[in-house]
């Protein structure tokens, strides 16, 4: 018999400790109730039991499978309910001391408190560098989500004074934030008078995606910049006009080379043939009429 086999002998009593010791680490009745908490216990010490009653200590064995399921699980629903990687480690750990001191009395019970001692320092300090790592890798997650909307909100020069800003993918609040500070500062460095906002990319447009594109429109305006929209495909349309949300006096235009050539009037600009094509087509003309008439 192993001494997890020889500790868990009075379930009940040690259970009791636990829940004790658990309560004082993580009090999170706001997250989940404690009747959900004693029935995950009372499980967990079960399949503890089942696993180690096998006399084998390795985690890594099949009499193990079942604990890491429900323990897998657990992290889970953890990490849903919004508790932090310490708090759902100390499900774990907050079990330690209970059997610690199921361990025995006299000399034995003394070494068992001074193994405590260091068992618990040791936790500790590995579940602060735990949090650390969590927070860092949460941190460069959120650093590489932050370029990945730079990037993909690129504001490109079409012309002296026109300014496209062509938008692939959902449009959020971050998001808004960002193409807003992007095209503003794209006005201020150009001194550009139109900007063309391309939602062709966009796979819908609801009514908090049409207010987050009015608000770029006015924050635009407000730097001496007129905005025409492109890229309103018949659904958006539909889906505008049943959503009742008003456009205003904003130009909308169905393709973005609409939306150029609009640009250009607006800068008193406009494009035509150049001349080097005419004696071209002067010739192809003219050998069209040679073959008719030799026909």
């Amino acid at each position: 018999m192993n001494t997890i086999t020889s500790a868990l002998k009075n379930r009940s009593d040690i259970a009791k400790e636990w829940g004790q010791e658990l309560s004082a680490s993580t009090r999170r009745e706001d997250l989940i109730s404690q009747k959900e908490v004693q029935e995950q216990m009372s499980r967990f010490l079960g399949l503890l039991q089942e696993a180690v009653g096998e006399g084998d200590s390795d985690v890594s064995h099949s009499p193990f499978a079942d604990i890491k399921d429900f323990l897998s699980g657990i992290s889970r629903s953890r990490a849903q309910q919004g508790f932090t990687p310490t708090e759902t480690a100390m499900f774990v750990l907050s079990l330690k001391k209970p059997l610690f001191s199921a361990m025995g009395d006299g000399k034995e019970g003394k070494l068992s408190a001074q193994a405590w001692q260091i068992n618990d320092t040791l936790d500790k300090l590995a579940l602060f560098t735990t949090e650390i790592h969590q927070k860092t890798r949460e941190e460069v997650i959120n650093r590489q989500q932050q370029d990945m909307l730079e990037l993909s909100t690129p504001v490109v020069k079409l012309w002296d004074g026109i300014l496209a800003l062509p938008l692939i993918g959902t449009l959020d609040s971050q998001r808004t934030a960002i193409v807003m500070e992007s095209l503003l500062q794209k006005i201020v460095d150009t001194g550009s008078g139109v900007a063309i906002i391309d939602i062709t990319g966009v796979p819908t447009v609801d009514t908090l995606v049409a207010q987050h594109l009015l608000k770029t429109v006015t924050a635009a305006r407000l730097m001496g910049a007129d905005c025409i929209i492109s890229g309103i495909r018949p659904q958006i349309a539909q889906t505008i006009v049943h959503l009742g949300v008003e456009l205003g006096d904003v130009i909308t235009k169905s393709s973005l080379a609409d939306a150029f050539q609009v640009a250009l009037k607006r800068r008193g600009l406009g494009i035509q043939k150049s001349h080097a094509d005419k004696p071209k087509n002067s010739l192809v003309q003219a050998h069209n009429n040679s073959t008719r008439g030799s026909e």
